[in-house]
């Protein structure tokens, strides 16, 4: 009988050969790809023969541009409407004194003593004086959101707000010019100034202070409504094209 074959145990590679053997190549699948700049046709979105399909956007990529300017210009731009629709409260103070209903009153002398009352006790003059205001307000309100609007269609939180505070001063603008245009304040030294009996007009007090906000209120309802209407719309996504049918 003859002893079994031991085969021979295994040869290592020498480091010659091993220097001789390339390393493989990294595949493309492997290799970080740089980041795609803003607007570039997103790679994932491509037609069936490999090219990339137009208009198809990397969704993770917005274009900050197409969303309005930056904050500090959009609150430069509401300081500037508060400003400018402040100022125009002037006129709604002149028209105020123009078109307010005048309250009679009457001065009188009762023993050594002067003493004003009105000469009609029922008369609506007094509220007729804060309807005016409001709807002069109003008016002032939808004109100056109007104007707003066409001047930055976008809007904006700033933009709305600095409207509703350029509404508030406005007002308050208003009464005090027209106080101050109006009647004198002191009725006693008026009645002593036309005598006894004679009617003369009070001064403008606006006694529903409320009336203060309808600038405001109405400036945010009529720009609102106009934003929804006529305000820019988001584009539409652009469809991605159908696979072929085979």
């Amino acid at each position: 009988m003859t002893a079994p074959l031991t085969p021979p145990p295994p040869q290592e590679p020498s480091r010659r050969d091993q220097a001789g053997q390339q390393a493989p190549a990294p595949s493309a699948a492997s290799t970080p790809s740089a980041p795609a700049a803003p607007g570039a046709a997103y790679e994932g979105w491509r037609s069936p023969d490999g090219a990339a399909v137009p208009g198809a956007v990397d969704p993770g990529w917005s274009a900050y541009g197409q969303d309005g300017p930056g904050m500090k210009t959009e609150v430069r731009e509401a300081v500037v409407v508060a400003l400018g629709v402040a100022v125009t409260g002037a006129l709604l103070g002149v028209l105020w004194w123009w078109l307010a209903p005048h309250v009679p009153l009457v001065g009188d002398v009762v023993g050594k003593n002067w003493v004003v009352y009105l000469k009609d006790s029922e008369g609506e003059q007094a509220i007729g004086v804060d309807g005016t205001f409001a709807l002069l307000a109003l008016a002032f309100g939808a004109v100056t959101a109007l104007v707003t609007f066409l001047a930055r269609r976008r809007g904006g939180v700033p933009l709305v707000v600095g409207l509703a505070v350029g509404g508030l001063l406005g007002s308050l603008l208003a009464w005090r010019l027209g106080i101050w245009l109006g009647p004198s304040q002191d009725v006693i030294a008026h009645a002593k100034s036309v005598g006894k009996g004679v009617t003369f007009s009070a001064p403008l007090k606006l006694g529903a202070k409320g009336a203060l906000l309808a600038w405001s209120l109405g400036a945010l309802v009529v720009h609102l409504g106009l934003t929804a209407l006529f305000g820019p719309r988001d584009p539409e996504p652009t469809p991605l094209p159908l696979p072929p049918v085979d």
